[in-house]
């Protein structure tokens, strides 16, 4: 059984629309943030229109109200700060990008692939001289290279930078940098497990590195306790089938979480399977897969595969409500 696609709500949704030039960046409603009301750029809140590039990186041109780019200080930069840092003054978590006039009146800053981005939720602010950095806006969204990425042979860390817009209505990043990278494909739900497939990324040799390669399942509750899936390789695509009733065989009852991981040759990185290389920042509440009821003596369990809030490919069990909600 395929995804369904369901418009975003609380918690992670945004609009699944396929992308397109000057679309609006889609929302996720799981993101606090915190807005600086202190004007350095005339008053209004300045908005910034995205584009991205298939290598990872990202261009910002911003409309900033009652500031002519042509008399824009040498000090304004926009300014990246990671969700949850410490303090503003370690550069770790915060990265400033120079704002230069781009010709038509407006700013850009431009963050390269090149530019380490650890991984996280970054708010995207605009700052000049000694006044309060302030929150942007979103505009629109260029975002058609995101889509269908397939990035090249490097083994390189992966960047993966998805703008989007907060609940709030301001302008942040989810940022992703993983070497090695198993990307989630296709998941085919079944009464008796899932099937899935994926794409292994940032190895030397993807395909000796899948030869003999495993899907291990690993129990959140006892980090001892994994199943494990042969995987069938060609070149660097992979596949495997997981049994819902290996990870039922110690179910206690109650919620219970899987994270699945690919593991190849012994001494290599474990790679965390994920669903990373698109336009859709937040896949818990866009790509869902119904729960699967599990047959006796696993009854009243019922199982199947969703999407973290890091994009990462997990299966959970739950127990069957009673008929009737008894």
């Amino acid at each position: 059984m395929t995804p369904s696609t369901v418009p975003g709500n609380a918690g992670d949704g945004l609009s699944a629309a396929a992308p397109s030039t000057g679309r609006p960046i889609p929302t996720s409603e799981e993101c606090t943030d915190v807005s600086a009301p202190l004007p350095a750029f005339g008053a209004g809140n300045p908005s910034a229109d995205c584009i991205a590039d298939s290598a990872g990186g990202l261009t910002f041109d911003l409309d900033v109200p009652g500031h002519p780019a042509d008399a824009a200080h040498w000090s304004a930069a926009l300014v990246l700060r990671r969700r949850g840092a410490g303090a503003a003054e370690d550069h770790d978590e915060e990265v400033r990008l120079p704002l230069t006039p781009n010709g038509d009146g407006r700013l850009r800053a431009v963050l390269p692939s090149t530019v380490a981005l650890p991984e996280g939720r970054w708010d995207v602010h605009v700052a000049c001289g000694e006044a309060a950095a302030q929150r942007l806006v979103p505009g629109l969204a260029d975002l058609r290279s995101l889509v269908d990425r397939r990035p090249g042979p490097s083994t390189s860390p992966l960047a993966v930078r998805i703008p989007y817009a907060t609940k709030h209505g301001n302008l942040s990043l989810r940022s992703w940098l993983r070497a090695p990278h198993a990307e989630a494909g296709d998941l085919r739900v079944a009464a008796t497990g899932i099937t899935g497939r994926g794409t292994l990324y940032r190895v030397e040799s993807p395909a000796e590195w899948l030869a003999g390669a495993v899907v291990e399942a690993r129990c959140r509750r006892a980090p001892d306790l994994v199943r494990t899936a042969p995987v069938t390789a060609e070149g660097q695509d992979f596949s495997f089938t997981l049994a819902f009733a290996e990870l039922c065989e110690e179910w206690r009852g109650g919620p219970e979480v899987w994270d699945l991981w690919l593991r190849g040759p012994e001494g290599a990185a474990q790679v965390r399977i994920a669903r990373i290389l698109d336009d859709v920042a937040d896949k818990k509440q866009i790509f869902t897969y119904p729960a699967q009821d599990v047959a006796a003596p696993y009854a009243p369990a019922q199982v199947g595969p969703y999407y973290t809030a890091d994009n990462d490919l997990s299966v959970r069990i739950d127990e069957r409500p009673p008929v009737g909600g008894r």
